[in-house]
């Protein structure tokens, strides 16, 4: 068998080498040392760090997609996906700016762009039709405007505020996730919260365990990546608890009561306005039969309300 994984053609040893290098290609690869306890750990950790980073590139498209489905942010929390936003920037730059290789971090470059679109669609589209603004383009403008600042911010300070900023992404963490936690258990629902985003960054955090303590060893990194397992970890509870409900109240206002206002902004005002007055119907319950088969009243329930 050696004799075979020894001859590999020179592209497969190329990436090979340029994954687990070549002390541990010739081990693990060439020589089919399995025994070798450090190399082993050490290409697994590559390939969950390669596997974390491609899935991290489309982990929240499934959000996104509901978003723009729906054409609505119901039950996301603005402030909880700027915060994770800002905590996902952070450790980007603080990877970047340390040498640390790219397989340890790469999906926080990803997951911070496609952040960035959520909640610029949160801004955009409403939680609700009772909360829609006549005018969001200066909203966006501004939003797009912090958004570049904060990044050239995180680029050019030095490193030493950058690792301070690094240590506050675990409070952040924590702030990040509690809006959206918050929201959930007070709708009884998790509206258009994507499960796939949250089971994967269940995993995506548990996988960032192994390799930070394998590849990097950075206690900062390492203790941020504990506390979002455990906050995400509430928001997969929280999913299963609240499957297939729709919750019962938003801003305070039950679903029914919602459901009615929003359809009733569906019908064009023309149709059921005249004159600065207001058609209203009422229909009763059960008229009361008269013995000759007449109701009682033969009025028309009807009235003008100005």
């Amino acid at each position: 068998m050696t004799s075979i994984t020894r001859n590999f053609p020179r592209f497969i040893k190329d990436l090979g080498v340029a994954i687990v290098g070549e002390k541990c290609y010739v081990s693990l690869v060439e020589n089919l040392n399995v025994s070798d306890v450090d190399c082993l750990k050490y290409a697994v950790s590559k390939g969950l760090g390669i596997g974390i980073v491609v899935g991290g590139s489309i982990m929240k498209v499934p959000q996104l997609l509901l978003i723009v489905s729906a054409k609505s942010a119901r039950g996301l929390s603005l402030t909880a996906y700027v915060l994770e936003t800002l905590a996902y920037a952070i450790t980007l730059a603080y990877s970047y700016r340390n040498g640390f290789p790219f397989s340890t971090y790469g999906e926080n470059f990803f997951l911070t762009l496609q952040n960035i679109v959520i909640t610029l669609l949160i801004i955009y589209y409403p939680t609700s039709r009772l909360t829609r603004t006549p005018n969001i383009a200066p909203q966006l403008a501004l939003a797009t405007v912090l958004t570049a600042i904060s990044g050239v911010t995180l680029y050019t300070v030095p490193l030493a505020t950058l690792s301070a900023l690094q240590m506050a992404t675990i409070p952040l963490s924590l702030f990040s996730k509690i809006p959206q936690i918050r929201q959930n258990a007070r709708a009884r629902s998790t509206g258009q919260l994507s499960a796939f985003a949250v089971i994967s960054q269940i995993a995506g955090c548990l996988a960032r365990l192994f390799t930070t303590a394998a590849e990097v060893g950075d206690l900062l990194l390492a203790s941020g990546f504990a506390l979002a397992l455990a906050l995400n970890v509430v928001l997969g509870i929280q999913m299963w608890t609240y499957w297939g409900k729709d919750g019962v109240k938003e801003h305070g206002i039950p679903l029914e009561v919602r459901t009615q206002v929003e359809q009733a902004e569906k019908i064009p005002s023309d149709a059921w306005q005249h004159d600065g007055k207001v058609d209203i119907v009422i229909q009763p319950a059960s008229p009361t039969l008269s013995s000759h088969g007449r109701t009682q009243s033969g009025r028309k329930w009807a009235r003008k309300v100005d």
